[in-house]
C-alpha cells in the first residue's frame, strides 16, 4: 500500500482510540532498518508509524554534510516508493525536535509540505513532532500554536510535548524526579492554548514517569493512570461527558514497560507508543553475533583472505533486517495492534 494519505492517518488513530489499541512509532536510520520495521508491520498485519529524529535524520544526510532535511527527505522519498510493496499502511513522522532544531529540520520540512499540498499533492510527512519540554509551558504552548497553524494548513498532525520525559534523546535530557509527571493543570493549559481537535488535531505526549533508553525496574514509577486524570480533568473543564478521552496521547520512554502498565496506557487512549532503544539492540545483536562467529572471516587475519560471503554486508544485514522485524511484531502485540490493519 502507499503511504498514508492524511484521510487514512486520521482513520488509523481514530481506529486505535476506539478499539483500546496503539501502533508502534518506530525510529529508523537506515534503508534497512526502514525495511526492517515495515517487514515488522506487514507480518504482523498492523498498520504503523515510522519516524526519524533529529539525530537520526542527520545521520541518514551523511556524514560528509549531515544536513538532517536532505536526510529526512531522502528516507521519506525512499519509503514512499517501497512502502508500496508492503500490504499495510504507514505514516510518516518526524520525532523529538527541540526549539534549536526547529529552524534545520521541522520548519524546512513542514514548507516542503506546504508546497506539495499547494499543487494538489498530499504531504511528505504524515506528522511531526514539537518537543517544547525543555522550555516553559507558556512559551511551549505558543510556538506549538504557530506549527498547528500550518500542520493544519498541510494536513499533517502535530505532536506535543509538553512536560519532561525523563532520560536523554538526540541531546535533549532531564532528570528523573518529579517533574516527569503532567498535571491536569498542565493538561487544561494545553487544551486552552491548541483546542480539542478545533484549531486541527494534534497527539500529546504527556508525562506519566517516563524516560528514555534504557532503565532497571525501579528507577522510574509509571502511572499511566494519570492520564485518565488528565482526560477527565479537560472533559469536565471543557464540558465534555464523563469519561471521554479529549486528547490523543503517546507513550515515549516505553523500554522495559511491564504488560500492565502498557494495558493501563491503552485503556486511557494511548494511540501510539515510540519504540528505539529495543528495536536498535535487536537490529545490531545478530551483527554483533555474526563477527564474533566470524572472526578470521570477516577480517583479514594473519595475511589470510578472509572470506567475502561473510562480510558481504547483505550477509549480515540480513539477519539484522529479520532481527529488528521480530522486535516490531513483538511491539504490535503487545500494544493490540496486530491484526488490525485498514484493509
Amino acid at each position: 500500500m502507499p503511504i498514508a494519505t492524511p484521510e487514512v492517518y486520521n482513520e488509523m488513530l481514530d481506529r486505535a482510540k476506539a478499539g483500546k489499541f496503539a501502533y508502534p512509532a518506530i525510529n529508523v536510520t537506515s534503508t534497512q532498518t526502514l525495511h526492517a520495521a515495515l517487514r515488522g508491520f506487514a507480518e504482523a498485519e498492523s498498520d504503523g508509524i515510522v519516524q526519524i529524529s533529529t539525530g537520526g535524520a542527520e545521520f541518514l544526510g551523511g556524514q560528509y554534510d549531515k544536513d538532517m532535511v536532505t536526510g529526512a527527505v531522502a528516507l521519506a522519498e525512499f519509503a514512499h516508493i517501497v512502502a508500496e510493496k508492503y500490504p499495510v499502511n504507514i505514516a510518516l513522522h518526524t520525532d523529538h525536535c527541540p526549539k534549536d532544531k526547529l529552524d534545520g529540520y521541522v520548519r524546512p520540512l513542514l514548507s516542503i509540505s506546504e508546497e506539495r499540498v499547494s499543487r494538489g499533492e498530499n504531504p511528505l510527512f504524515q506528522s511531526h513532532m514539537w518537543d517544547g519540554s525543555a522550555e516553559t509551558l507558556a512559551d511551549n504552548l505558543k510556538i506549538a500554536q504557530e506549527l498547528l497553524e500550518r500542520t493544519r494548513a498541510a494536513r499533517i498532525i502535530l505532536e506535543v510535548e509538553i512536560t519532561p520525559t525523563g532520560g536523554e534523546e538526540d541531546g535533549v535530557s532531564h532528570e528523573i524526579n518529579d517533574s516527569l509527571y503532567t498535571t491536569p493543570e498542565d493538561a487544561i493549559r494545553t487544551a486552552e492554548a491548541l483546542g480539542l481537535g478545533d484549531k486541527g488535531r494534534y497527539l500529546l505526549a504527556a508525562s506519566f514517569g517516563n524516560v528514555h533508553g534504557v532503565y532497571k525496574p525501579g528507577n522510574v514509577v509509571l502511572r499511566p493512570e494519570l492520564l485518565k486524570d488528565l482526560n477527565e480533568g479537560v472533559a469536565a473543564k471543557f464540558g465534555r461527558p464523563a469519561g471521554s478521552q479529549p486528547f490523543d496521547f503517546v507513550f515515549h520512554g516505553g523500554s522495559g514497560s511491564t504488560e500492565q502498565e502498557i494495558l493501563t496506557a491503552l485503556e486511557n487512549g494511548v494511540v501510539k507508543m515510540n519504540i528505539d532503544t529495543d528495536t536498535q539492540y535487536a537490529f545490531t545483536r545478530p551483527v554483533a553475533d555474526h563477527m564474533f562467529r566470524n572472526y578470521d572471516g570477516v577480517l583479514k587475519v594473519d595475511g589470510e583472505v578472509g572470506s567475502k560471503k561473510t562480510y558481504d554486508p547483505r550477509t549480515w544485514g540480513k539477519l539484522a533486517e529479520t532481527s529488528m522485524a521480530k522486535r516490531v511484531i513483538e511491539a504490535c502485540g503487545n500494544l493490540r495492534s496486530s491484526g488490525t490493519k485498514i484493509k
